[in-house]
């Protein structure tokens, strides 16, 4: 393999952390593509796989090419072109493959911007299939999309790197079994299947923004590659309000995150952080989004869009006090009415309490207390102990403080949860 003659010597002291700052950007689309070649998301990781080792072993002494997307791609669609030839099971198909991977298969080759776009929209909804568990959709989308190793993925999510490893082997061999077509839906099936990838980005996300374990608040990596990822598919589906909504809500919540934590790692409550520390850039690329989101939805926001709208209520105050809460409380009870989770109404009651004072919210607690989904969940008790400690009841306070502690998993909020207990 020769490289481009306006290939760039590696001068970093690692090349190999050269190699992989490159394959981080140009992983999906790569692995897009050749999914939309052989229709197989597992071996077109694994070709991508071998050109990655090709890049490794023959870059640090020839340099980078000037489109490395490109040199990965030919190196990928040489490799299945020999897997082609040398496996009996699909010799039925070389001369259709064969001819479509060796057409233009030039050192170099620059493939249509519309099609890498079109075959990265597909490998989206492929690896968001519901034919996968949420575990196993959220493995393969940050491995084949957000360019994650396993052992990245098993530290972001604080799970044995093996059973990542096994969620992405499994995921890859059901799409496979089941025929699972490389391609975008259509009709009535691509809203519901829209939801479902939005929803993995939005769990990708949370995850980072308020880690469910562990001794971090925060794990930025994670929301960075949910941003990346909401971003991409933005660009891919301009005329969707929700995948704008979705990102608008990302943006003006990662705008906050150098506020959340103290210098210790410690959290810092949305009330009590130094605005000032918000990412102005970020909270400027979310309204713009969340107008977007607003514009299309032509009056009908969704449930991404209605939370963004929240988000911005809180962005738009320069200081706490000139929350607009009243409106957040309305925004709360549209998103019910679209959701109808419990989990909504736990937020709806403190921003009740908030705008109409902590009776208010208390009484919206008390409704859904005996809720399935809220048992075993700490920010019940946390938001209760909250309200009872302003209306100065302090020992059911202390009590609903330390029962929340004793539920989370995340060290830093257990920290947070047990010095509120001892201040009451």
């Amino acid at each position: 393999m020769t490289t481009d003659a306006g290939a760039h010597p590696i001068t970093s002291g690692d090349p190999h952390r050269t190699v992989e700052a490159v394959w981080r950007i140009e992983a999906p689309r790569l692995i897009a593509g050749l999914a939309g070649l052989v229709r197989d998301v597992g071996l077109a990781e694994e070709l991508a796989q071998d050109a990655l080792v090709a890049a490794l072993e023959q870059w640090p002494g020839s340099g980078v090419p000037d489109n490395p997307g490109a040199w990965l791609m030919t190196v990928a669609k040489r490799r299945a072109i020999d897997l082609i030839r040398r496996n009996e099971r699909l010799r039925h198909n070389l001369a259709e493959l064969g001819h479509r991977l060796e057409t233009g298969a030039a050192e170099e080759e620059r493939p249509e911007p519309d099609e890498i776009e079109d075959d990265l929209l597909r490998l989206v909804f492929t690896a968001c299939h519901p034919a996968l568990s949420m575990e196993s959709r959220v493995a393969l989308t940050l491995r084949v999309l957000g360019g994650l190793t396993t052992d990245e993925i098993a530290r972001a999510f604080l799970v044995p790197e093996p059973t990542v490893a096994q969620r992405i082997v499994r995921a890859k061999r059901t799409l496979a079994g089941k025929g699972v077509p490389f391609e975008v839906p259509g009709g009535g099936e691509l809203a519901g299947r829209l939801a479902a990838v939005l929803e993995v980005i939005y769990l990708i996300f949370n995850e980072g923004y308020s880690a469910t374990a562990g001794d971090d608040w925060l794990r930025p990596a994670l929301c960075e590659d949910a941003l990346r990822l909401g971003r991409v598919l933005a660009g891919l589906m301009p005329g969707e309000p929700e995948v704008h909504g979705l990102v608008a809500l990302m943006e003006l919540h990662a705008s906050r995150s150098a506020a959340r934590v103290g210098p210790s790692g410690e959290p810092i409550l949305l009330l009590e952080q130094d605005r000032t520390r918000w990412d102005r850039l970020l909270i400027g690329r979310g309204l713009a989004a969340l107008r977007r989101a607003e514009s299309l939805a032509g009056g009908a926001p969704g449930p991404y869009a209605l939370q963004a709208a929240i988000a911005a209520c809180h962005a738009r105050a320069v200081v706490a006090g000139d929350t607009d809460w009243v409106r957040i409380a309305a925004l709360y009870e549209e998103l019910a009415k679209l959701l109808r989770s419990p989990v909504v109404e736990l937020n709806r009651a403190v921003a009740l309490s908030m705008a109409y004072g902590p009776e208010a919210g208390l009484g919206l607690l008390d409704q859904i207390a005996g809720e399935p989904a809220l048992k075993g969940y700490h920010l019940l008790p946390s938001v209760r102990g909250d309200l009872l400690f302003k209306l100065g009841r302090r020992e059911e306070a202390r009590a609903e403080f330390e029962r929340a502690a004793a539920l989370t998993r995340n060290g830093r909020e257990r920290a947070l949860l047990e010095s509120r207990a001892a201040a009451c």
